[in-house]
C-alpha cells in the first residue's frame, strides 16, 4: 500500500508495491508498447459486424485512403473464423450484431468469406492474400485479427476435426451473485445452457501457438483477444478461477511473444482482477464497454467511463478507449477525447461514410497520429465528482505531450447506468449548460514538462475557440459547455529568454492534440550581450523599425511533426523564421503574441521539421 498527498502518485506507488509483492504482473512502464499505437487505424466491427468479407476489408481501406487519412493499422474483427452455426430459432441462442454467442470454433483458419485466388488464378491462402493486399496496395503497417480468449464466444467445439488434441470439454459458466445482481447478461445465460468448449489448460498453449503461428504465416502482426473475463467463471475442476485464468494468460503471452515480436496484443473484456494481475507482457487494454453508434445514451458515459477506468487500468497497460464513427452526431466529442487519451486512434466507419474534415484533426497525411504521452486521467478536482449524474460537474481529463500539457473538458451529464433497468439510459433529457475553470496545475506533470527553471507562467491555447491567453502562475480560465460539447486547453510553459522576450511552443493549431506536434525545443543565446531596451515613449512605427533592425538575442530551435498551421507564443515579433533551413513567411499578433507559420507536407513518414525562430 501507499499514502501521500498526490492521488496519482499514490495509485502508481501502490500498484508498484503490489507488483513487487505478487510478482505475477508488470507495471505499464516496464512493458513494450506495440507500434500500432502511433498510427491511425480502422476496425471492421461497426462497419460490417460479423458480415465482414475480404472484399469489405479492401473497400474500407481504399475509402479512407482516398480521403487523405490512410489507415496504417487494421483490425479484422469477429467474422473471419470457422465456426459452427447454431439454430437461430432456438430461444436460448443469443445473436447480437450477427455474433452467435453460443457458437464454437471449428478450425484455426479463415472461413470461406476470406478465400481468394491470387494472380493468374493461382490458389493462395485466403487470409494471407487479404493481408498482403492491405500491406502492399494500401501501405498498412500492422494487421491484427480478433479472437476470443476461449477461441470463440462459445469456445472450441469438442473433438472438432483437426482440433481433437486440445482436449476440449464443455464447461458451464458460474457467475458471482454480485455480477448477476448488477448486470444480468443474456450472453452468459446462453452459455450457461449450451456450455462453452474449454480447451484444457495444459493444452491451451498448443492451441494459441498453432493459431498464432498460422496467423503470423499469413502476415498478421497481432491479435485482439476478446471475452477474457469468461474464464473466471469456469474454474471448477481446474483449481479455481485464479489458477485457470493464470494458466490461460501465461499461455497466451508465451504464444504472442513467440509469434508476434512487436508484442501484438489488445486485451478486451478483461477487467477481472485475476487477468489484470496475470499480465506480465500484455500492454494494451480496452478501458470500457463498446462504442455503440446507435445508442444515444452511451456517448457521454463512454467518455466518463474510460477516463475513470484509466486511473486504475493505466498502471497496468495503455488503455484503449475503443473505436468510433467519424460520421456521427457525437463524432467530434469522441474524437477529441481519443486525441488526448494517449490511446490508439481508430475508427470503424462503413466504407464511404466518413467525415474527413474531422479525421484530419486526428490523422496526419502519412497516416500517423499525434498521440499524447500518458494515459489520460481525470484532473484532481474531477476525481471525486460525478460528471455523468450530479448535474453540476464538468469532466476534465489531463495529459502531457513532450513540451506541453493538455486538459480536455467535456460535458458528460444526462446518462448513466440504471440499477433498475440494468442498462445505460438517459436520466435527464435536458441537462443544463455548465461552467467550470481550468488552470495549468490541472496538468499533474506540468512542472516536469516545463523544467526546473519554470516560474509557473503559461500561455493557454483553446482549440475550439482559437483563443490564446497568457496566464500568471495560479490563474485560471473559465469554460462553459452544453451536453456533448467539449473544449481542449493546451497549456504551454513560458520560457523567459530575456527580460523583455518570452516564448512558448504551442503546436499544430488545427489538430485536436495541438501540442503533440512539438517534439523538441532548444534555445540558443546569441551572446551574453544584454538585449536592447528603449526608454521613453516612441511612435509605433519607430518601435517596429527598431525591432526589425535589432540584433538577435536568441534562436529557438524546434523539431515539429506534421503539416499545416504551426503556432507559438512570442512576446516580441521574431526577426525571422525558417522551416527546413529555408526562410518562411510568418504572422505575429502583437496583442496576443501568437506567432503562426505554415509547415508543408513532408515526403518522409514521421518527419520532424527543423524550425528556427530568431528573436
Amino acid at each position: 500500500m501507499h499514502a501521500g498527498t498526490n492521488p496519482f502518485e499514490v495509485i502508481n506507488q501502490a500498484v508498484m508495491s503490489v507488483e513487487k509483492y505478487m510478482q505475477t504482473f508488470l507495471h505499464r512502464e516496464k512493458k513494450k508498447l506495440p507500434s500500432f499505437l502511433d498510427w491511425f487505424g480502422w476496425c471492421t466491427w461497426d462497419a460490417f459486424y460479423t458480415d465482414v468479407t475480404a472484399e469489405g476489408v479492401e473497400e474500407g481501406l481504399e475509402s479512407l485512403s482516398e480521403g487523405g487519412t490512410p489507415p496504417r493499422f487494421l483490425i479484422i474483427d469477429d467474422g473471419w473464423q470457422q465456426i459452427e452455426n447454431k439454430a437461430k430459432e432456438d430461444a436460448n441462442v443469443v445473436v447480437q450484431e450477427g455474433a452467435q454467442f453460443a457458437s464454437r470454433l471449428t478450425g484455426i483458419k479463415e472461413n470461406s468469406k476470406f478465400q481468394k485466388n491470387g494472380e493468374k488464378n493461382e490458389q493462395v491462402i485466403g487470409l494471407k492474400h487479404v493481408v498482403d493486399d492491405a500491406k502492399q496496395c494500401h501501405n498498412v503497417k500492422y494487421v491484427y485479427v480478433w479472437h476470443a480468449l476461449a477461441g470463440y464466444w462459445g469456445g472450441v467445439k469438442p473433438a472438432a476435426a483437426g482440433m481433437e488434441h486440445y482436449d476440449t470439454a464443455l464447461a458451464y459458466p458460474v457467475q458471482s451473485p454480485g455480477v448477476v445482481g448488477n448486470q444480468p447478461d443474456v450472453v452468459m445465460d446462453s452459455l450457461s445452457i449450451h456450455g462453452l468448449g474449454l480447451v484444457h489448460p495444459k493444452k491451451v498453449f498448443n492451441f494459441y501457438n498453432e493459431l498464432h503461428a498460422y496467423l503470423a504465416s499469413c502476415g498478421v502482426d497481432g491479435v485482439k483477444v476478446d471475452a477474457q473475463n469468461i474464464i473466471e467463471t469456469l474454474g471448477a475442476g481446474h483449481g479455481g478461477r485464479v489458477s485457470l485464468t493464470r494458466s490461460y494468460h501465461q499461455a497466451l503471452e508465451a504464444s504472442i511473444a513467440r509469434n508476434f515480436p512487436d508484442n501484438g496484443c489488445i486485451a478486451c473484456m478483461c477487467h477481472n482482477t485475476d487477468g489484470i494481475y496475470s499480465a506480465k507482457q500484455t500492454a494494451v487494454v480496452r478501458a470500457s464497454d463498446d462504442f455503440y453508434p446507435r445508442d444515444p445514451a452511451s456517448h457521454t458515459i463512454h467518455i466518463s467511463s474510460v477516463a475513470y477506468n484509466t486511473l486504475f487500468l493505466g498502471e497496468f497497460m495503455q488503455p484503449d478507449w475503443d473505436m468510433f464513427h467519424s460520421l456521427h452526431p457525437a463524432a467530434e466529442y469522441h474524437g477529441a477525447a481519443r486525441a488526448i487519451g494517449g490511446c490508439a486512434i481508430y475508427v470503424s466507419d462503413k466504407p464511404g461514410n466518413h467525415n474527413f474534415d474531422l479525421l484530419k484533426k486526428l490523422v496526419l497525411p502519412d497516416g500517423s497520429v499525434l498521440r499524447a504521452q500518458l494515459p489520460g486521467r481525470p484532473t484532481l478536482d474531477s476525481l471525486f465528482a460525478d460528471p455523468a449524474r450530479d448535474g453540476t460537474s464538468l469532466l476534465k481529463i489531463w495529459n502531457v505531450n513532450k513540451c506541453t500539457g493538455v486538459v480536455g473538458v467535456f460535458n458528460c451529464q444526462g446518462a448513466g447506468w440504471c440499477k433498475i433497468e440494468k442498462k445505460t439510459r438517459i436520466h435527464d433529457e435536458t441537462p443544463g449548460t455548465l461552467t467550470g475553470s481550468v488552470c495549468a496545475s490541472d496538468v499533474d506533470c506540468i512542472a516536469q514538462v516545463a523544467g526546473a527553471k519554470w516560474n509557473g507562467e503559461t500561455v493557454v491555447y483553446a482549440y475550439k475557440s482559437g483563443e490564446l491567453v497568457r496566464l500568471p502562475k495560479g490563474a485560471s480560465v473559465p469554460v462553459t459547455l452544453k451536453v456533448l460539447e467539449y473544449e481542449l486547453f493546451h497549456f504551454c510553459p513560458i520560457d523567459d529568454i530575456a527580460s523583455n522576450i518570452s516564448f512558448a511552443p504551442i503546436g499544430l493549431l488545427d489538430m485536436f492534440n495541438t501540442g503533440g506536434a512539438v517534439e523538441q525545443v532548444e534555445i540558443h543565446m546569441t551572446s551574453d550581450k544584454a538585449p536592447e531596451h528603449f526608454d521613453g515613449e516612441v511612435s509605433s512605427e519607430l518601435t517596429t523599425s527598431l525591432r526589425e533592425n535589432r540584433s538577435p538575442t536568441a534562436t529557438i530551435a524546434l523539431r515539429v511533426r506534421g503539416c499545416g498551421r504551426f503556432g507559438a507564443y512570442s512576446s516580441q515579433r521574431p526577426l525571422k523564421c525558417t522551416v527546413g533551413n529555408a526562410d518562411t513567411d510568418f504572422n505575429h499578433d502583437s496583442a496576443t503574441g501568437l506567432l503562426t507559420l505554415d509547415l508543408p507536407v513532408a515526403e518522409e513518414e514521421m518527419y520532424r521539421w527543423p524550425v528556427e525562430i530568431q528573436v
